[in-house]
């Protein structure tokens, strides 16, 4: 029989196993997200300008951003109830990573506005399948490392592919000239992104069968039962709204940037590609810095990324790309520490559930104020778009600021998610 001791240092080392396993898993995602990010967030920085040469307006172009955002985070209470009912989160995730990859590279074949429509929505719609179910797996993952910078690890590495994407998309388009045939020279781009969209399929399949069951990454806690969310979650779920509702997507300022000649076609995606570089940064940066100091740092960051519409909207070229690099800010913040306080008032029973329903509260306002911002643009009222933009975020902060404060409130010694 082991002594004390020996049960000491075989528990010790399986920490440590568990612990690098943690961490080789949330580098393993973050090379799908890499180069996923690199498919799909290519194609996104080609749509806004892709749209307008295929007939549609700016209405259209706010429309399709916000419907396609709702769709795809609506689709993710289901999928996310369906993954913690099944426990199959990687075939879940599977199934929404072989739609999202895919989607947008078929635009190559498309020539009419009305049906490259449909497959921007395929891709949101792949996209809701996958991300609870890898949301809770990267959230079980992260438990030992500290969810903050897990979570802006994994956002970082997504964030590589984010400015890869779009600067191997301006480099076609400029490689392939300009003239009148500007539909072929986006076509022959969207087809460029199979590469990268098979690549993430082979890793992603790689570390399916590397953990099986990532779950076991994170230490057993006692869960306790219950039939709903706790108040702070919807009050937090509540400032999530607000933020989406003002947050407008980059398509729509693709769209600005292209009717005002503000750069030539080829520069838009750069464009894309510094606010995706500032996400990845960011993600990192305030990844550690929450999990040093919490909701406080929430706040602040969205009280600053606030202020990027009235930079993008209303400045000249080099203010517009600070106005973008301010999104990338809020970017950052909302794909990596926003999630990170679900998974503290969530158990991780339910956290796929807890994930949809944060993304769905996310998809309705992008939907809500991407068509507002839209039709506010094509009334040419600039100047109440930029403000509406602003004062909604803005109104977002105490409201976060409470939700902190009654989860932190409702906790007693015993109780972990």
């Amino acid at each position: 029989m082991p002594n004390q001791n020996q049960r000491g240092n075989t528990n010790h080392q399986l920490g440590l196993l568990s612990a690098g396993s943690a961490v080789s898993f949330v580098i393993m995602i973050g090379l799908v997200s890499l180069f996923a990010d690199t498919t799909y967030e290519g194609g996104r920085s080609l749509i806004g300008q892709y749209l307008k040469l295929l007939g549609s307006n700016a209405t259209v172009v706010g429309f399709v951003a916000g419907a396609g955002s709702l769709l795809g985070y609506s689709l993710r209470l289901a999928s996310g109830y369906i993954a913690d009912k099944t426990q199959k989160y990687w075939l879940v995730a599977l199934i929404g990573y072989v739609i999202n990859l895919f989607s947008l590279p078929m635009l190559a074949f498309v020539g009419q506005w009305e049906v490259a429509v449909i497959f921007i929505f395929l891709e949101r719609i792949g996209k809701a399948i996958r991300n609870p179910s890898r949301d809770a797996m990267l959230s079980y993952a992260t438990h030992k490392m500290g969810r903050g910078w897990g979570f802006g690890v994994h956002e970082a590495m997504d964030q590589i592919g984010s400015v890869l994407g779009p600067l191997l998309m301006a480099g076609v388009l400029s490689w392939r000239g300009t003239g009148p045939a500007d539909v072929g020279r986006y076509q022959f781009s969207f087809k460029m992104l199979f590469i990268s969209a098979v690549v993430a399929m082979i890793v992603l399949v790689a570390a399916r069968f590397l953990f099986p069951n990532p779950k076991e990454l994170e230490d057993p806690t006692p869960e306790v039962a219950v039939s709903g969310f706790d108040s702070s979650f919807w009050w937090y779920m509540g400032a999530i709204g607000l933020i989406g509702l003002g947050f407008a997507e980059f398509p729509l300022m693709a769209f600005h940037f292209k009717t005002i000649d503000l750069a030539p076609d080829a520069a838009i995606p750069v464009f894309y590609a510094i606010g995706m570089a500032v996400d990845g940064v960011a993600a990192l940066v305030f990844g550690k810095l929450y999990d040093r100091h919490g909701l406080p740092v929430l706040i602040g960051v969205f009280g600053a990324a606030a202020f990027f519409a009235p930079l993008a909207f209303l400045g000249t070229r080099n203010i517009a790309v600070l106005g973008v690099a301010l999104w990338g800010v809020g970017m950052g913040a909302a794909e990596s520490i926003l999630r990170v306080p679900i998974a503290e008032m969530v158990s991780r029973e339910r956290r796929a559930q807890a994930y949809g329903t944060y993304h769905f509260a996310l998809g309705v306002s992008l939907f809500a104020g991407g068509a507002l911002i839209g039709w506010l643009y094509d009334q040419d009222l600039i100047p109440v778009l930029v403000i509406f933009s602003v004062l909604i975020q803005l109104a977002a902060l105490p409201i976060l600021w409470r939700a902190g404060r009654r989860d932190r409130s409702s906790k007693s010694p015993g109780m972990s998610s």
